[in-house]
């Protein structure tokens, strides 16, 4: 990773540029840079978790010194001139779909400004810190594995891996009524964190009736699925890059359900943005550390060994 000079976006009709107030450094950017066959090409700027302010507008519905986050989506060309979002309403899940900071094509937001689609962006309430609104992303992936896994009121939850995702789907359990939610974590700090928010953190997890799996390393699942009771529910929220085996003929013995989820819909991101602002969710137990962007590089690969941290935002203002 390095620091350069780059040419100020320019908001094209339909657009806004935000000079970023604050941008998260996710897992997905560390995967997506391990050498391999997925990996991004030189000259990509990451960043797809971020807060800021609109200095550019070419849309009606912003306008200059908006506070602002956005779903960092960027659709096709075919679809992005209407204004309106993907044509087939697939959202996240269209394969032509880009991802703002995670292709060369679409620079994000580890830089003092970046362009997105004004139809991705919602506006921040009065009040909300931007610190805090920059964590809406990873918090809206919690929701949406919460809300693929059903109704959880009165359920024992049990969460593998308290990284930002894990503690997203922690603190979005408990508000949906889990009776309890149980964390699995090596890492000490980041089980001081589950502990924080109210989890029973555990060495060794017993069964649970709904099981996040928010790690995505291989074998993972195949334990999820020894440990899930008789019509158990998993939901594979990690992304596991390397092939994987599991035996079908436990999990069928179990009837178990095994839902794979991705990303969040708009109306994740406004729902949790509606939770921060009315403190229904307090996200301050996540940020482990804010850096300027002379210290990414170095952050960024200490980031890619287990350790303590949670979320460490970029302020590309220090």
């Amino acid at each position: 990773m390095t620091i350069e000079d780059r040419q100020t976006p320019v908001a094209r009709p339909g657009d806004i540029v935000m000079k970023v107030a604050y941008c998260g450094i996710c897992g997905s950017d560390l995967h997506a840079t391990e050498p391999g066959p997925t990996s991004l090409e030189t000259g990509t700027v990451l960043g797809h978790e971020y807060s800021g302010v609109v200095t550019e507008s070419a849309s009606a519905d912003f306008k200059p010194g908006d506070r602002v986050i956005g779903l960092p989506l960027q659709e096709c060309d075919e679809c992005r001139p209407s204004g309106q979002g993907c044509r087939d309403r697939l959202g996240i899940l269209c394969p032509r779909n880009r991802i703002i900071g995670l292709g060369a094509a679409t620079p994000g937001a580890y830089a003092e400004y970046v362009r997105m689609p004004a139809h991705h962006a919602l506006k921040i309430p009065d009040g909300l810190d931007l610190k805090h609104a920059a964590l809406t992303e990873p918090l809206a992936v919690g929701a949406h594995a919460v809300r693929a896994a059903g109704n959880l009121l009165g359920a024992r939850v049990l969460v593998i891996g308290a990284g930002p995702i894990g503690l997203a789907v922690t603190m979005l359990a408990r508000l949906a009524g889990a009776k309890e939610v149980v964390v699995s974590e090596i890492a000490a700090g980041r089980r001081a964190k589950a502990a924080s928010i109210g989890a029973t953190v555990v060495d060794k997890p017993g069964p649970a009736e709904i099981i996040f799996e928010c790690v995505g390393v291989p074998g993972l699942l195949r334990q999820c699925i020894d440990l899930a009771p008789l019509h158990g529910r998993i939901i594979v929220v990690g992304v596991c890059r390397g092939e994987d085996q599991i035996f079908p003929r436990v999990a069928l013995r179990k009837e178990l359900s095994i839902q794979f989820v991705l990303g969040y819909t708009r109306d994740e991101f406004a729902m949790v943005l509606d939770l921060l602002a009315s403190g229904r969710i307090d996200p301050s137990p996540l940020i482990t550390g804010v850096i300027g962007l002379d210290e990414t590089p170095a952050m960024f690969e200490a980031l890619r060994k287990p350790g303590d941290h949670a979320k460490v935002l970029i302020d590309p203002r220090l």
